[in-house]
Order: structure tokens, then sequence, then C-alpha cells
């Protein structure tokens, strides 16, 4: 029996009811012109999924069920798979509806709630116990089944494994197998992180061979609610083998993936399998739902295996911050981006993403306003800058297109020094008054910046990176000052990594390489702050640590939990270039500024979530303001314990 199928891909907003309504019609009518007689949207797309507390409002799962009725006109002849949150018996729960020639036949239930790393769902839903259903009445007092379904659609038996559910040890599949599943659908909101497609590709390709079963995998797409990005990656499988797979990081609202499937593959992997036992009509499945379904034959059209894109960390890092640039622009009505350029690495890159972000969407035929009106620079000196960084700042800004400007703020500063001067009782020098001094210039830095920003009715950004992140190495209401740090979640290694892979390469866009040859200009230059005078030859590592040592203490000591200890041992093994003196000083600054700079990190800007080693407080890494600071960790191994 041949079938056609459809995932979507949808880029939905939070309680945006029109416009998430809107999309997933317009999803579901291209799977109709496409030929599809099933298709499976994604995770609680009616709502959004990251609705967060908004869950909690009645008017929020009210307002999806009201959604619901209105998709069901859209589905004479054809059954979808929509995601919503239901309240029943008191609780919320995560359920996909399987709409089928214009009845609502029952609501899947999710089993497995994702409640680790950016995930909250325990909070706002209840898991639904195995092998139970229920009746939930709607609205407008009719019942519908509600729980661990699967339907039986003119023959044809259709399970769901929802997100979380494909990811644990004890999947639903292998009960759905045991259920008669013929097709198994996942739709599925499951964030963007580094290397997670592949991840994806596996376990629905081993789904469809061990389930015995055609796998249907839909998703999200783009920024959703602000953080999480969603990559769009749509998947079919049969047999073991991914045999349709999507384009990652579309502009587009939504996505429709078709393929036609041979149910027989299955069924005849099922019937040889010597471990298949099916439950048999003596243990009367109370979660079956029939309905009839006349299910259009679909000519099985030779096809090619599709060759899975690589997984290539550079090119994911430039898709997947330039879709969330690009959704985050739009949805929150902004009129463009503003970047306070200081000629170093970190704020070029957040420039060039704006340009590759407009040059994506120019390839996308999605109209965007002229960059110069998109993206405004500002190199702000003081006398502590010098011609280099000037210069590379107006050279990329040039390069990229960006409208550039110019701020001399040494007046201002020297008027800062004589009034704080005055008012503290004595000179300020840098023999004594090192960091104020600093912080004094990056602050003069954040009243113009955000002034141009409010004038053009764009988002100031941060240009903070990981790196600074953990040891708190930025000034607060200064390189701070912004709504959005957009490489918050990236270290400064693979940052410079980047520029110069953006220098000579880059991604490829419309069937070019996008290059940036400007950027020879930052990646000569040693990363510096630039705050002490010239001759101090300030640079971020002579303040710090090598950046490579910085990254492999803080992904030990935070995402491996290790000791002070532990971590100089590893220092030793891992960086024998460097003197002993200087491992145990690197661990030492590093756990001592990590715990006195947590306060920063609760207040830096919203950024991009990009892998699940992430530093935000408050989607990943949680730590306390005021703690013990390692105190006696450090003492002992001062003393060598």
């Amino acid at each position: 029996m041949n079938l056609r199928l459809a995932a979507t891909a949808l880029n939905q907003t939070p309680l945006d009811w029109e416009g998430n309504l809107a999309r997933v019609i317009a999803a579901i009518r291209e799977a109709r012109k496409e030929g599809a007689s099933l298709v499976c949207l994604p995770e609680l797309c009616l709502t959004g999924y990251g609705c967060e507390d908004g869950f909690f409002a009645p008017d929020t799962h009210a307002r999806a069920w009201e959604m619901l009725e209105r998709i069901v006109p859209e589905t004479k002849d054809i059954a979808v798979a929509v995601g919503l949150p239901v309240f029943h018996q008191r609780a919320l729960f995560n359920t996909c509806a399987l709409v089928v020639n214009g009845e609502i036949t029952g609501l899947a239930a999710k089993r497995n709630l994702a409640g680790d790393g950016i995930h909250y769902e325990p909070r706002w839903f209840k898991p639904w116990p195995e092998g139970v259903r229920d009746d939930f009445t709607a609205p407008d007092g009719t019942t519908v089944p509600i729980g661990d379904l699967v339907f039986d659609l003119g023959g044809v038996c259709i399970g769901f494994e929802i997100c979380e559910d494909a990811w644990v040890a004890d999947r639903p599949g292998t009960d759905l197998a045991a259920r008669g599943a013929d097709i198994i659908l996942n739709p599925s909101a499951s964030h963007f992180a580094f290397g997670k497609a592949p991840v994806r590709r596996r376990f629905v390709a081993e789904g469809s061979r061990a389930f015995g079963a055609v796998y249907v995998y839909a998703n999200l797409l783009g920024n959703e609610a602000g953080r999480i990005i969603y990559d769009g990656q749509l998947l079919i499988a049969e047999s073991g083998n991914i045999i349709a797979e999507s384009e990652r990081f579309s502009f587009r609202d939504f996505q429709v993936l078709t393929r036609t499937v041979d149910l027989g593959l299955g069924r005849l992997a099922m019937a040889r399998s010597a471990s298949h036992q099916p439950r048999l009509p003596g243990k009367a499945d109370p979660g079956l739902i029939r309905t009839g379904f006349p299910w259009p034959e679909t000519a099985l059209l030779p096809r090619k295996k599709p060759t899975p894109p690589a997984d290539d960390k550079l090119d994911d890092f430039t898709r997947a911050v330039s879709l969330a640039l690009f959704d985050y622009f739009r949805k929150s009505h902004a009129g463009g981006y503003v970047v306070s350029l200081s000629g170093g690495a970190d704020s070029a890159a957040v420039a060039c993403l704006i340009r590759i972000m407009w040059e994506m969407a120019a390839g996308e035929s999605i109209p965007l306003k002229p960059f110069p009106e998109l993206l405004l620079t500002a190199y702000q000196a003081t006398e502590n800058s010098g011609e280099t960084t000037r210069n590379a700042a107006e050279k990329v800004a040039a390069a990229i297109g960006a409208t550039h400007r110019e701020l001399d703020l040494t007046e201002i500063h020297r008027q800062y020094l004589a009034l704080v001067s005055e008012a503290f009782g004595e000179p300020l020098i840098w023999e004594k008054h090192d960091i104020p001094l600093q912080n004094i210039q990056a602050r003069l830095r954040s009243p113009g910046i955000w002034m141009l920003a409010n004038l053009r009715n764009a988002i100031l950004l941060t240009t903070s990176n990981r790196s600074e992140a953990a040891v708190g190495y930025a000034t607060m209401d200064g390189d701070t000052s912004g709504g959005l740090a957009p490489i918050a979640g990236i270290d400064k290694a693979f940052l410079r990594e980047w520029l110069a892979w953006l220098e000579t390469t880059g991604p490829v866009i419309a069937g070019k390489h996008f290059t940036v040859p400007e950027l020879a200009l930052i990646n000569r230059q040693k990363p510096t702050a630039e705050l002490r005078p010239a001759e101090d030859q300030q640079t971020d590592e002579g303040d710090l640590m090598p950046y490579p040592v910085l990254d492999f203490i803080e992904r030990a000591a935070i995402r491996d939990r290790k000791s002070p200890a532990e971590i100089l041992a590893l220092i030793q093994t891992h960086f024998p270039e460097h003197p002993e003196e200087m491992h145990r000083h690197w661990t030492q600054r590093f756990f001592t500024l990590w715990s006195r700079n947590q306060w920063k990190r609760e207040r830096y800007a919203p950024g991009f979530h990009l892998d699940d080693e992430n530093l935000d407080p408050k989607t990943w890494c949680r730590w306390p303001i005021l703690s013990g600071g390692y105190e006696q960790e450090l003492k002992e191994l001062e003393r060598g314990l």
C-alpha cells in the first residue's frame, strides 16, 4: 500500500493566534497541493511552544481549541496531526489532535516531558500515563478520546511519539509496534544545538527499522520566542533509511516535505521478526480509535536516497544566528539593528552576521529594507583608542554596506574624570584606580549608541561572547548595553576561527560564497579592550589567560563539574607548554572570577541558545549570585593538597 505523507515546519510565535493559524492552514494547503493524504504539524504549533507561564492562562487553551475547530474544514479527504495544549481533569497536557476528513478523532498525549536544560515542560504539563485512555469534554460539550491512543484509519494504524518521547530509552514506539502502528508521527519542538541534526537522523531512521513503521518527523522553524532557535529539520524514514529530508534554517514561514511511502515494507519486516509480539484481540486495546478513511493509492516513483548535509559547525552557526536575527528583527517590529563597532573581533562578527542575514533573506526572495537603513555602526573613540581599530571598523563597515558613524568621546571622558576626581577628593591615576578608569570609558560609549538606536527605532546589540561571560570580562552598563546578545553563546576561540573562515571562504548564499576579505584587518590583531594607555599594550589574554585555556577550564568546571584540583591536573596534561605556576594561577583566577560575576550573567541581554553547554542562567546554567566562591578549594590548591 503506497501513501503520500507530509511533514511540515512552521515558524510560529507564541500566542500569535491569527498568524499561527494562517501559517498552519497555508502549510496544510501546500501539503494537499503536493498530494499528501496525511500531514504532520509540529508540537504545540497552535499556541507556540514557548508560551512559558502563558500556558497557565485558561484563555490560552480555550483559544487553542477554537483554532483547532477552525482548522477542521481544511481537512476534507485528508488527515492532519495538530499540536496543542489541553486542560483536562484540572491538569494541562501536551497533546496532538488527529483531525480526519473534517472530524477531530482523538488527542494523543505526550508521555515523556522534556525537563532538562532549556526545557521546563514539567512546570506546565503533566505526563500522560502509559496505557490510559479517557474522554475529554470539549468547550461545546462534545467528547473526544484522549490519552495513549493509536488510530486505525481505514486499515492504516497511526501512532505518536511526541518530541521527547523519542529521546528516552523506553520509547513509546516499542509499544506502538506491538499495537500494529504502520506510521509513527513525531510532532516536535526540538531546539537547535551544534551536532544535533545527525542525532535526530539516527533515532528517526532507527525508529522506522526497529518499529517496522514509516516514521515522519516534523519540527518548528526559526526564532520562535527569543532565545531558542529551531532549524526546521524534517525527516521521513522507511525500513531504517532516511528517504526524505528538508533543508534547514529556511527564512520562510513554513516548509513542507512530502514523500510516497510503501507500508508493505514495514509490515513485512514485522512479519519476519521473531521478536515481534503483536497485541492480539485477547488483549483488547482501549486506546485504539477506529474510523473509516478513503486512502488514495499513490504511485511509488523511483527515488534516490538523500545525501545528508555535512555537519559543519561554522556553517550551522552562520545560518542559525542569521535566522535568529531575522526573526527577532521582524517579530519585535524593530526598525533595524545598531552595533558599537570597536574594530575588534566580537563587534565585527555581529555586524557581519547581520549582513549575512540580509543576504540570506534576499536569496529566498524575502524583501528587507536597504541594508544601510537596516544596520548602523558607530566607532566610539577615547584617547586610548588607536588608529588600527578605527581603520578596521571603518573598512569592515564599508565592506558590508552599513551606515557608519564616528563618535569622539575624548572631551566627554576628560570632563567626567575631572568631575569625579573632584567629588572623590583626589586625582584618579592608573596605578591606584585601574578598573574604574577602564570602566568609565566603556560606560561613556553607552548613552550615545543607545540614543542612535532610539532615533532609528532599532535594536542595540551587545557584543559580549561566552568566554567573557564566564569570567565577567565586561563592563556592566558599558559594553553590555543593549537589548540582544547574539554571540553570547559562543566562545572566543571559535569566534576567531569563524572570522578567519568568513574572510576567505564563508557560507554559500544563492550559489556563491559570501566572504568579507576586509576582516583581515581584524584577524591579524590581538584581541584588546583598548581601555588602558597605549604604552601598556593591553590585550584580553594578558588580562585573563589564553582563550583556549579559559574555554577549556570553563567546560571542565561548568559542563563537567570538575573541582579546581581536578582541573589543575587536566590543564597540566592538556597545556604542557605553559609553566606549572601559570596553570595554578589560571585555575585560581577562573574560579574566583566565575563566582564573583554571576550577577553580571544574570543581567546580560538575552542571547541565542547554540549548544547544550550554555552559561545563560535563565535557560541553562543556574548558579547562586552569592556563594563561598571556592574559597576552601582554592586554599587547598595553593597548599598543594
